[in-house]
């Protein structure tokens, strides 16, 4: 069915006069009849019906009209909300990121954002979760960014190093750890330890550690995030390797750095390669990506 036939038949059933709807669609009359015969040809019934020198809606007519103009407006809506999202100054960026990122560095980079001018009237949409489901996200366009780990083996993920995070272990204040500010990962050996599930990014960072080490730890449970993590180890649960993030000062714990084995742990602007990125996301992304190497590469300012 013709969109644009029934828009001639939304205007011409609201003036009820081809003359006068043939003009204010800005086409010829004989174009408007042959638009509105088309129409009533491709439903097999009269829209139209002659009323002295106007026309007006038969029953059917009525009927349709009531359709069709859903579906117009219904279709207006859309091509302005496409206009709204793909608008440079006004759209709208869904970004996800992992779960130790939201309290501090994603504020932070949001702000700098936000701050410039031209984007105050960009709205962000945030998700969270494991790298592993962000990535999934990616992949199913329910997300146009990702702060997350690198993942091996997506050829069709682009991820950029943004930042640098520092891994630590936490324990209990009375745990026999916590006499010390620096530890080998050997001296965890053989203490209950919590861990990342394998759905997170940085489980295979920690995993390499223990591996390089030559300890095999003691996993007496799996969590998805941070905060259960800390929770448990504040309960004199067990120990953990995490990423030192700022919440961990809620928390009655004691993060001691790891001495050795050395190690780089990274945090990435993940996208799709070769998508089609609005231009709010495009700057976004961008934004992200210069202000992640200047203020916390640059400068080797962990998150």
């Amino acid at each position: 069915m013709n969109l644009r036939h029934l828009e001639y038949f939304r205007v011409l059933a609201d003036l009820e006069h081809y003359t006068q709807a043939a003009g204010r669609l800005c086409i010829t009359q004989p174009s408007l009849s042959h638009a509105i015969a088309e129409l009533e040809k491709e439903l097999e019934v009269p829209l139209f019906e002659k009323q002295g020198r106007n026309v007006r809606l038969t029953k059917f007519g009525k009927h349709f009209l009531q359709y069709a103009s859903n579906a117009l407006d219904e279709l207006d809506r859309g091509e302005k909300k496409i206009r709204q999202l793909a608008c440079p100054s006004k759209g709208v960026v869904e970004l996800a990121f992992i779960y130790t990122l939201g309290a501090r560095f994603v504020p932070r980079v949001v702000q700098a954002f936000a701050s410039h001018e031209q984007n105050k009237e960009v709205q962000l949409l945030f998700y969270q979760g494991s790298t592993t489901d962000i990535i999934h996200q990616l992949k199913d366009e329910r997300c146009d960014l990702a702060f997350c780990s690198k993942v091996d083996g997506e050829p069709d993920i682009e991820f950029v190093p943004i930042a640098k995070q520092e891994l630590v272990v936490i324990v209990h204040p009375s745990h026999p750890l916590a006499a010390y500010d620096r530890v080998d990962l050997k001296s965890t050996a053989g203490y209950p330890f919590i861990c990342f599930n394998r759905g997170s990014g940085v489980r295979p960072v920690i995993d390499q550690l223990f591996e390089q080490s030559g300890v095999t730890p003691n996993i007496i449970c799996e969590v998805e995030e941070d905060t259960a993590m800390a929770g448990l180890v504040s309960i004199n649960y067990g120990i953990a390797v995490m990423p030192c993030i700022s919440s961990l000062a809620q928390f009655p714990v004691k993060a001691v750095k790891i001495a050795s084995p050395s190690y780089e742990r990274f945090i990435y602007l993940a996208s799709v390669k070769n998508r089609y990125l609005a231009p709010a996301s495009a700057r976004f992304r961008d934004f992200a990506i210069t202000y992640g190497q200047d203020h916390f590469l640059a400068t080797h300012t962990t998150v």
